[in-house]
């Protein structure tokens, strides 16, 4: 059995085509992905209800999790092992790239912890970084003038 097919049975998931193909993506690509990128990036033809209910699964499910981008849309990306269902343990801050627009999940880098108001009982804490990722950083340093 497959890594993807493995992954939905574990999870209690029918392993149909369009399931497969989308974790495929995910396991393949760098980096998070919009509802729009999924689209494209299959190559095939799923409609947009199929491709969001299947989204939704796969956080229900702790597989992929949601990342809040700066223009309100949502971006998701692989969950590590230690994700379940209903709980999702991706601390970790984001980044998005204001040259490619790419979004990565900076696993090394802890969120910080926030202290709260007593009373308040936080949930999940967001850190979002915005820059120049490496990959185009090292672009922009070579065409740069000596």
């Amino acid at each position: 059995m497959n890594k993807v097919s493995a992954i939905l049975k574990e999870n209690s998931l029918s392993v149909t085509a369009g399931r497969q193909k989308i974790l495929q993506l995910f396991i393949d690509v760098q980096g998070a992905l919009s509802h729009s990128d999924i689209e494209k990036k299959t190559g095939e033809y799923f409609d947009r209800v199929t491709v969001y209910r299947t989204l939704n699964s796969f956080v229900d499910k702790g597989i992929i999790h949601i990342i809040p981008s700066s223009d309100n849309s949502i971006k998701y990306a692989l969950c590590k092992d230690d994700c379940e269902e209903g709980h999702h343990h991706d601390h970790h801050v984001h980044f998005q790239c204001s040259e490619c627009s790419g979004t990565f999940c900076l696993d090394e880098v802890v969120t910080p912890t926030v202290a709260v108001p007593a009373g308040y009982k936080p949930k999940t804490i967001e850190v979002v970084v915005q820059g120049i990722c490496k990959q185009c950083n090292s672009i922009f340093n070579k065409k740069a003038p000596m």
